[in-house]
């Protein structure tokens, strides 16, 4: 057993014992939960069908019906204590009351995925690699979804947020058969490198083909032609994500899975074999979309893996993806399509899906709205986003659709203080109205304590005594302004030509209407 996971199993212990229990940096809290029988849950399938899994990760359920431990850590940003979310009783989905309380008043972000698989190869925030700078945590609370009917959160990768494992154990090396699935989502997505999951380099950096062999999910077309606008599921096997032994699509059918909900799957027997496939992780079964000899460029059969984990990001730490995951599990040996087809069929009887509908218009979490100006003479204009500014821009019911696209906003939890509010872009997913000079931008979430803060504003009844007017978290005696056309956060008289008096009432009050695109 490795040393820095000797901590790990004993907590898992303390965790599993007739209730779950959550551990608090050091202090037990009790919550009461009885134990409860549960089907049989995806490596409780693979292990019988003699493939069993060597990791197992997810954020909202156990993934063996006898798991009891906890499922992930978190870290509140007041105070830096740490708290392990386990599950509502074993076999079952995950605590997140206990979540929200140990969080409440302050944020907390993801330090730790464990693994339920007795290998304990649990997963940790990701160090620099080749190609990118340290990692941070995905927000913990940034992705509430339900699962069997219970509130829990999956994880919101935003870029330059990862996990990793370089010391593992079991996992398949040099060659050996393995197979792999995640949950993940269609919908928050890009065409940057990498949002993987799967078999890694040990050392943060790029060793050549066929070193690596996750899934990647994404919209990013590595080798030309792709079918379809994407997502795709694809094998990232080190220099390639690869639909197919040539690398490009040769299925016209794969155009891409956009479903809420996707399971992706990715099997490989290392010498010279891999398949990929996908389905709604909702309901149905799953699609091959390749299964067939190793990529024909050398360094591919016979692969050569080197047993690390990856989350999030490439074999380099590649770190410009944006993702969702919800569960995963890696197995050794190549598992059967039999396997598969129940493990699928396990999944959608979780029932994923979207928390409670929220009214559109409202400033609740989860609420898409577009804000409106009310300053005399400009209240036809509304706050968007234009080549990665903030700007105000008329817009009505006859408007493109990009420019309705781009003036709606999806509410979420303040990133710095979740009793405030933070704007994410309704056609760029994981991209935040932030700060920066004073000037407001989209630019994708990195995950800094630093843009948490920029993108945090708190409401207040509307200067003007109209609508809402918007504080800026970290400068408080700041609001959001438009002036010519540009947005700011600006104080009521200063230095700064936004910074005028005149008007200033009027500027920074906003209406909080219906969003332009839903």
């Amino acid at each position: 057993m490795k040393a820095r996971s000797l901590i790990r199993p004993l907590r898992r212990a303390l965790l599993a014992v007739g209730s779950v229990l959550l551990l608090v940096t050091g202090v037990l809290v009790g919550t009461a939960a009885s134990s409860q029988a549960a089907s049989s849950l995806p490596c409780d399938i693979y292990a019988a069908a003699g493939t069993p899994c060597v990791a197992a990760h997810s954020s909202t359920r156990a993934l063996y019906s006898s798991y009891g431990g906890p499922l992930y850590e978190v870290q509140r940003a007041s105070d830096r204590r740490t708290a392990n979310i386990g599950l509502l009783t074993a076999g079952g989905y995950a605590n997140a009351a206990a979540q929200d309380s140990f969080c409440a008043g302050t944020t907390c972000i993801v330090t730790v995925i464990f693994d339920q698989s007795p290998r304990h190869n649990d997963l940790t925030i990701e160090g620099p690699g080749g190609a990118g700078g340290q990692d941070a945590g995905v927000p913990a609370d940034a992705l509430p979804v339900t699962a069997g009917g219970h509130q829990v959160y999956g994880l919101s990768f935003s870029g330059q947020m990862g996990y990793r494992d370089n010391t593992t154990s079991g996992v398949a090396t040099n060659g050996q058969p393995e197979g792999m699935y995640m949950v993940t989502s269609g919908t928050h997505v890009n065409d940057r490198c990498c949002f993987d999951y799967g078999n890694t380099e040990v050392t943060n950096y790029d060793t050549g083909n066929g070193h690596m062999d996750a899934i990647n999910f994404g919209t990013e077309c590595w080798f030309s032609p792709c079918s379809g606008s994407g997502p795709w599921v694809q094998a990232d096997l080190e220099n390639g994500l690869f639909q197919s032994d040539a690398g490009y699509s040769k299925n016209s059918a794969n155009t891409g899975n956009g479903n809420p909900f996707v399971t992706a799957l990715l099997k490989n027997n290392g010498q010279n074999y891999f398949a990929l496939k996908d389905g709604n992780a909702q309901s149905g079964g799953l699609t091959t979309r390749y299964a067939g000899p190793e990529p024909t460029r050398s360094g591919y059969s016979p692969m050569h893996q080197e047993g690390g984990i990856v989350l999030g990001t490439g074999g380099d730490n590649s770190n410009g993806s944006i993702g969702s995951f919800f569960e995963g599990v890696m197995t050794a040996g190549l598992p059967s399509d039999a396997a598969d087809n129940a493990v699928q069929a396990g999944i959608t009887a979780v029932g994923y899906g979207a928390p409670s509908p929220v009214a559109s218009g409202s400033l609740t979490a989860g609420s898409t709205i577009s804000l409106r100006a009310t300053t005399p003479g400009y209240t036809d204009r509304y706050l968007r986003h234009q080549l990665d500014d903030a700007v105000t821009s008329v817009i009505g019911s006859g408007s493109p659709a990009l420019d309705k696209n781009d003036a709606s906003w999806i509410v979420r939890r303040g990133l710095a203080n979740a009793s405030c509010v933070s704007f994410e872009s309704r056609n760029f997913p994981g991209d935040f109205l932030r700060h920066s000079a004073y000037q407001l931008h989209r630019q994708p979430m990195d995950g800094s304590a630093v843009f948490r803060a920029d993108a945090t504003f708190c409401p207040q009844g509307g200067k003007n005594g109209q609508g809402t007017s918007f504080a800026s978290y970290n400068y408080p005696d700041r609001f959001l302004r438009h002036y010519n056309n540009t947005v700011y956060i600006a104080s009521n008289g200063g230095t700064n030509p936004f910074d005028n008096a005149n008007s200033w009432a009027n500027d920074v009050s906003w209406a909080v209407n219906q969003p332009w695109t839903p």
